[in-house]
């Protein structure tokens, strides 16, 4: 049986046609139905915020963001709540939009492969990985806050 230091908690989100892998360690919590108020003169990729726990979060649309499709605000989308890395007071927190629940995995630390087929990869991914024989991205969370940061700062 393999121990804790040789697995990896993650958290696969559906983010349109692809999957993401999050570090569970990033996942705050996961949200249904919460009404989400639009930013006037945001990208597309930021549908807008939702209040949570005190916080104005700002919501991702990660296939917009990463050009890979769209996706929109409906009733029945869920809201990943997630720990910014890049320590700001002002965005503690930001959130992608999914239509499906998460889904916690382990992965074993040998289970992950980088998929290099791509030599140029989408704004927002990090790396394309493979999980025995699904295919997921990881995102590049600290340049999606640069990118939430300088988006939140023209609006």
């Amino acid at each position: 049986m393999a121990s804790s230091n040789d697995e990896i908690r993650g958290v696969l989100v559906q983010a349109g046609e692809e999957r993401l892998l999050l570090p569970n360690a990033t996942v705050a919590e996961v949200l249904a139905r919460v009404p989400v108020e639009s930013i006037a003169d945001a990208p597309a990729w930021l549908p807008g915020q939702i209040r949570w726990h005190g916080w104005q979060v700002p919501l991702v649309s990660f296939p917009q963001l990463s050009g890979q499709g769209s996706e929109s605000v409906v009733a029945s989308s869920k809201i990943v709540v997630l720990k910014a890395l890049g320590g700001s007071d002002a965005m503690p927190y930001f959130a992608l939009l999914t239509q499906s629940f998460p889904r916690l995995i382990s992965v074993p630390r040998d289970g992950l492969l980088a998929d290099a087929t791509e030599e140029e990869l989408p704004p927002g991914v990090q790396m394309r990985v493979l999980l025995g024989d699904e295919a997921a991205l990881l995102p590049d969370l600290e340049t999606i806050e640069i990118m939430l940061a300088d988006a939140l700062a023209v609006v």
